[in-house]
């Protein structure tokens, strides 16, 4: 069975380095990441933006609460899985996490890839890893890294490959440029300018659409930005 994939994770966590340098590590990996730094911004996030957030990534120290109750509350609240991120050999947040119903922790500091292993596995664990993303007859494995239009593999660069994600896991919303800028500023190791993103869109749209020159599955709304329909 075919299921559409949620890649968005919720890093509540209120040290900028480190909500810096794991959000650009896991945009790399394919997830997009949103981000907030205490107990109630967090609730607040779910409540509107439950059915597209994968995984919960929580700081036990917060700014505003703490990540104990927020895991609490989470978990009365909502289905998702929570990891919890600790002081490295801190024995007594890692066993009150998991008895809070913690679904996996993680030691500070941390490797990077370790991290995107454990997520993977816990998204697995819990049924939500759903790897195929459809967007109209172009298919997107996200496991594999692949896209397919009726079947056949297409060739995208790691930009148009992240940009496709961005459409994909908004369908039916406009996106405006700066959004879409957001999204994969730094993906590709260089600076992407407005000026780029009308290149990429062009290419990415000379892969994906059946005719170019007539979109029917990014669309341009015009004065607003794009949508995938």
């Amino acid at each position: 069975m075919r299921m559409r994939v949620n890649s968005r994770i919720l890093l509540v966590e209120d040290d900028p380095t480190i909500v810096k340098t794991l959000t650009e590590f896991l945009k790399l990996e394919g997830f997009f990441v949103s981000n907030t730094a205490g107990q109630t911004d967090a609730i607040a996030f779910l409540e509107e933006h439950e059915r597209e957030t994968a995984l919960v990534l929580l700081d036990v120290s917060l700014a505003e609460g703490n990540g104990f109750s927020a895991c609490a509350e989470i978990k009365a609240k909502y289905d998702l899985p929570v990891i919890f991120l600790t002081a490295s050999g801190d024995e007594y947040s890692v066993v009150t996490g998991l008895d809070l119903g913690a679904d996996d922790y993680i030691g500070k500091p941390f490797r990077p890839r370790e991290l995107v292993s454990r997520i993977r596995s816990v998204l697995r664990r819990c049924g939500k890893a759903h790897n195929i993303i459809e967007l109209g007859d172009v298919t997107i494995d996200t496991a594999g890294g692949t896209v397919r239009k009726e079947g056949q593999e297409l060739f995208l660069s790691a930009l148009e490959y992240r940009l496709l994600l961005v459409f994909a896991n908004h369908k039916g919303n406009v996106l405006s440029r700066n959004q879409l800028l957001e999204e994969i500023w730094d993906v590709a190791g260089e600076f992407v300018n407005d000026n780029t993103l009308t290149v990429y869109i062009k290419r990415l749209r000379e892969k994906i659409e059946t005719d170019a020159a007539n979109p029917i599955i990014i669309k341009t709304v015009r004065g607003l930005g794009y949508r995938a329909e």
